[in-house]
């Protein structure tokens, strides 16, 4: 289904002031009902990120990573089992999954002879057990589990979503029988950076002429697009 830019624009408005939970998705589908859960997830996904890179700064600061660490402290305090952490980020309007990043860094920052390595934070937020402190992997754990936007668990759903759509594509070139190149075989060449296909006979779409094909399994919208475009699209381009 083709999304209008006025349909987007409508989506994008009723996200600012929706918390990023699976209860908004929920809601977001029964408001959206034609709408397939993929592409409103993506859109989900990509307007909470631009929220995100907006307000990044603001808890990072010393003061506030200091209050949010007490708060964790005297929250687990009181009850280890509720999810301090968890509530903590959705209260300040932050991904759970960066909140306990930047708690674990503090606790490490604390009861480590040493400041933590940024491959050794990356490891425990990918397998919590490795931290330290029961406590705090349990809260580390919901944080990660009950982030659909960011963390190590998206960020392989991500991963295997790119790799089925590279696949999906492979297949339904071989089954027009297009000859091309993929992304592996173009390395191979020499080449650097690469799209996806090439196609070594260009074929016409739309009363386009087609030599190249770069998947991405996320909603396209205006700020992805520049983006992809400088950093990916016009040296392809340029080159094919």
């Amino acid at each position: 289904m083709i999304l209008t830019k006025a349909q987007y624009d409508e989506i994008a408005q009723c996200l600012v002031s929706v918390p990023p939970t699976r209860q908004s998705l929920r809601k977001l589908k029964q408001r959206f009902p034609s709408q397939s859960q993929a592409t409103l997830l993506s859109i989900f996904s990509q307007e909470y990120q631009k929220h995100i890179k907006r307000t990044h700064a603001k808890h990072h600061t010393s003061e506030a990573i200091e209050s949010y660490y007490q708060r964790y402290l005297n929250g687990v305090g009181e009850n280890g089992a509720a999810p301090v952490l968890l509530e903590l980020a959705n209260e300040v309007d932050y991904a759970p999954s960066l909140m306990a990043r930047i708690i674990l860094e503090r606790f490490l920052q604390e009861h480590e002879e040493t400041p933590p390595s940024k491959s050794v934070i990356n490891s425990m937020l990918r397998d919590p057990s490795q931290i330290p402190d029961g406590v705090l992997a349990n809260q580390v754990y919901q944080c990660i589990v009950n982030d659909c936007c960011y963390g190590p668990l998206v960020d392989c759903i991500k991963h295997a979503i790119g790799h089925e759509h590279e696949v999906l594509l492979r297949d339904l070139l071989l089954e027009k029988n297009l000859s091309f190149l993929d992304e592996d075989q173009l390395r191979a060449k020499g080449y650097d950076k690469t799209p996806d296909f090439i196609l070594q006979v260009p074929v016409a779409v739309e009363g386009h002429i087609i030599h190249w094909i770069e998947s991405k399994a996320s909603f396209g919208d205006e700020c992805s697009h520049h983006a992809y475009l400088h950093d990916q699209f016009w040296s392809y381009w340029n080159r094919w």
